[in-house]
């Protein structure tokens, strides 16, 4: 068994090394989707090597946590949403990083989640968007990503999304686990600034496609 296999069955951010000698770093991110199949992303300014880039919300496990918990509860401390349902795990991928001053290993598993209001605002997270790094966010197209210069991970991100939407799984994503309260955030405009570390450089990723309810796995 691989170190990114053995590491994906394990439970909780253990410091492990892949074969060169990089920790291996877990984390669950979100596809969150509005009703108009628009994705929240969030932009990080950072040095080389991550560089300026935006990424889905979430970020590393905490002991114990498996990668739908961590992915659930990164999505609520930087959106500052607790009533999100979390769907099907729909991407997983490894890529090289900048991490706490220190280059990382990171695999990640992705998953998909809806909110029912268009363009919905976040709630009182500007402290820790300024905190944990986050310059601005935005809800993205489809034809928006396609068309930017901007990096955004993960890398084909919009091909993700369409090909979701040709199978019909962003209307039927099964419950997996939803948020154990309910608050619906404050709606305030449709972009945010507030100005470090997470995410960059991609390789190694497998897309996981939903087609008729089941899930297969492209290869590397």
């Amino acid at each position: 068994m691989s170190a990114i296999a053995s590491l994906a069955s394990a439970c909780g951010p253990d410091p492990v090394e892949d074969s060169r000698g990089l920790r291996l770093r877990r984390a669950g991110r979100v596809i969150v989707l509005d009703p108009r199949d628009r994705v929240l992303l969030f932009r990080y300014d950072e040095g080389p090597p991550n560089g300026r880039h935006w990424c889905t919300p979430g970020g590393g496990l905490d002991d114990g946590e498996d990668y739908a918990a961590g992915a659930l509860r990164e999505l609520a401390e930087e959106t500052g949403w607790t009533d999100v349902t979390l769907g099907a795990e729909v991407y997983e991928g490894t890529r090289t990083m900048e991490y706490a001053d220190a280059i990382v290993r990171q695999h990640e598993r992705i998953f998909l989640a809806r909110v029912e209001t268009v363009g919905r605002g976040l709630g009182e997270v500007a402290a820790m968007h300024l905190s944990d790094g986050i310059a601005a966010w935005h809800w993205w197209t489809v034809a928006e990503m396609d068309a930017t210069d901007e990096v955004i991970w993960p890398p084909r991100l919009a091909d993700l999304i369409r090909g979701l939407i040709r199978a019909g799984q962003l209307r039927r994503s099964r419950t997996r686990r939803r948020s154990p309260s309910r608050q619906n955030g404050a709606t305030p405009p449709a972009c945010s600034r507030v100005g470090q570390t997470r995410a960059l450089e991609g390789d190694g990723r497998r897309l996981i496609r939903c087609t008729r309810g089941r899930t297969r796995r492209m290869p590397r």
